[in-house]
C-alpha cells in the first residue's frame, strides 16, 4: 500500500441535493490498492493531515466489528491476530448481540448505547407505513439520537467511519468527521471486500489520526448467507475468517510503527453470528396470515432472516385483536421459537405488533416459500452469542482477563465515552461501562439498564 498523499479534491458545483451535499465535503485520494484508491472525505475545511500528539498521553479507540463472526472460529491456526490481542486483553464469555440480531440494529446499538426503541432502528428492515413497503432501514434520516461519533464530535474530538457495506455508509451518512464510501461495491451483496475495507482503516489512521475510528469488515459475513450448512464451502468462510484476521494484524501492526499502540484501545466485537438451515427447513408465516379471515390482506411481513416483524395494516380499532391472532397464529407454525410484543424486547413501534423468532437451524421466507432462499441466517436467539474483546497498548487495558460478566453491544457507546472523557448524551445510555476491562475506569454501577427489559 502506497502512503503518499495526492492533492486534495473539491467538487465542483452541480444540480440537486446529492451533488450540494458532495460540495460541502473536501475529498482526499489517501492510497492506491490493486489499482484502485482510497478516497476519505470530510466537511470543507477539514485538515487531513494527521494530528500528531505534541506531548503526554492521547487516547485513541478503534471499534472493530467483524460481521458476522462466531466464538468458535476464533482458533490460533484461522486468527492469530486476534488470538494475539485476546492475550493481551479482556475477553467477555457471555457477549450477547441483542434483538433483532441483525448488521444495522447491533452496530447502531454500539453507536448509540441505546435500545431500538430509542433509535428507531429494529432491523435490517422494516414496513415503511408512509411509504406502504417494506424497505431496508440504510437511510440516515432511520437513525434517530446521538451516536458516539456525534458526541465526539460534540467534545471537540474527530472520529472516522470505515464501513464496508453500503447500508452502513447510509445510516451513519455524515455523523463521523472522516468517512470512507465503500468502494468498489460487490454487485447483490452490496458491500466491499475486505481487502479494500482494510486498507481504508489504515489510510484513515496514515491521514487522518482521529480519536475515534468506527470500522466494520464484511466478508465473513457474506462468506456465511451463501454457505449451505456451515461447512460445504468452509474454505470460502475460512478465507473470509483468515482475511478479517489480517485487517487486525494490519491494524496493531500499523499502530505500533508509528507509536500510537501504547495509546490505543482496540474493542473487536461482532454484531451477530450464523446459523446454518437446511433448504426444507423454512417458515412462510405470510400464507399463515393470509388464510384468517379477518387478517388476510391486512397483514405486512418483514423478514429478517431468523426474524419476522409482523404489522397490522388494517382498521385500528381491531388492532388488539389482530395482534393476539398474528401471535398465536405464528406460534403455532413448525420452526417457530418464540413470539413477543417489540415492547418486550425494547423494540419500538418501528417493529410492528408481533415480532416472531425460528429455531436454530431454521429461516423464515416471507412473503412467500421462495422469498429467501439463503441458507445461512441470523436474527434469532442462536444468533446472539458474540465474540467481544477489549485490547490494546494503552496502559489502561487489562491484560489476560476473561470476564465472565454479560457484555451486549449497546455497551460500546459508553465504553467509548469513558475511555475519550465523553460526557453521556441526554437521557443516557442504556449500555453499561465495561469498567471490568481497564484498571482504573469507572464502571457503570448506577444501575444494569438492561434489568428494566429483561433483555
Amino acid at each position: 500500500m502506497s502512503n503518499e498523499r495526492s492533492e486534495i479534491r473539491e467538487n465542483r458545483p452541480g444540480v440537486g441535493t446529492m451533488r450540494e451535499a458532495m460540495n460541502r465535503r473536501r475529498f482526499l485520494r489517501a492510497a492506491t490498492v490493486a489499482g484502485g484508491s482510497i478516497v476519505l472525505s470530510a466537511p470543507a475545511g477539514t485538515a487531513f493531515a494527521a494530528r500528531r500528539s505534541p506531548g503526554g498521553h492521547r487516547r485513541r479507540v478503534y471499534v472493530i466489528v467483524v460481521d458476522g463472526l462466531r466464538n468458535d472460529e476464533i482458533t490460533g491456526g484461522l486468527m492469530p491476530n486476534l488470538t494475539e490481542l485476546i492475550d493481551q486483553g479482556t475477553r467477555f464469555a457471555n457477549a450477547r448481540a441483542l434483538p433483532v440480531a441483525e448488521t444495522l440494529p447491533n452496530h447502531v446499538m454500539m453507536a448509540a448505547g441505546r435500545y431500538p426503541n430509542r433509535t428507531g432502528v429494529p432491523g435490517n428492515s422494516a414496513y415503511d407505513a408512509a411509504e406502504g413497503e417494506v424497505r431496508t432501514l440504510g437511510r440516515a434520516s432511520d437513525l434517530r439520537g446521538p451516536t458516539m461519533l456525534d458526541r465526539a464530535k460534540e467534545a471537540g474530538l474527530t472520529s472516522g467511519s470505515v464501513l464496508s457495506k453500503d447500508y452502513l455508509y447510509g445510516i451513519f451518512g455524515t455523523r463521523a468527521t472522516y468517512r470512507w464510501e465503500p468502494e468498489p461495491i460487490i454487485p447483490v451483496s452490496d458491500h466491499a471486500p475486505d481487502v479494500f475495507t482494510r486498507h481504508a482503516l489504515l489510510a484513515m489512521i496514515d491521514e487522518a489520526d482521529p480519536d475515534l475510528v468506527f470500522c466494520s469488515l464484511g466478508d465473513c459475513d457474506r462468506a456465511g448467507h451463501v454457505d449451505l450448512t456451515g461447512t460445504t464451502v468452509q474454505a470460502v468462510r475460512s478465507a473470509a475468517v483468515w482475511q478479517a484476521d489480517q485487517a487486525l494484524g494490519a491494524l496493531a501492526s500499523r499502530l505500533r510503527s508509528t507509536d500510537r499502540w501504547q495509546e490505543s484501545v482496540v474493542m473487536v466485537l461482532a454484531d451477530h453470528s450464523m446459523d446454518w438451515s437446511s433448504p426444507w427447513a423454512l417458515i412462510s408465516l405470510q400464507p399463515v396470515m393470509d388464510r384468517d379471515p379477518m387478517l388476510a390482506g391486512n397483514v405486512v411481513i418483514s423478514q429478517n432472516g431468523g426474524a419476522d416483524l409482523l404489522y397490522w395494516t388494517g382498521p385500528e380499532r381491531e388492532r388488539a385483536e389482530a395482534r393476539r391472532r398474528m401471535a398465536e397464529l405464528a406460534g403455532g407454525v413448525d420452526g417457530v421459537l418464540s413470539v413477543h410484543e417489540p415492547a418486550e424486547l425494547a423494540l419500538g413501534p418501528e417493529a410492528g405488533e408481533v415480532v416472531a423468532f425460528c429455531r436454530a437451524g431454521w429461516r423464515f421466507s416471507d412473503p412467500r416459500p421462495w422469498s429467501n432462499p439463503i441458507p445461512g441466517n441470523h436474527g434469532h436467539p442462536a444468533t446472539e452469542p458474540i465474540p467481544f474483546v477489549i485490547s490494546g497498548g494503552d496502559p489502561i487495558v487489562r491484560s489476560g482477563v476473561a470476564a465472565p460478566g454479560r457484555a451486549v453491544t449497546p455497551d460500546v457507546a459508553p465504553t467509548v465515552g469513558a475511555l475519550l472523557g465523553i460526557a453521556e448524551p441526554d437521557g443516557g445510555y442504556d449500555g453499561r461501562v465495561l469498567g471490568e476491562a481497564f484498571t482504573a475506569l469507572p464502571s457503570d454501577s448506577a444501575a444494569d439498564r438492561r434489568g428494566r427489559h429483561g433483555l
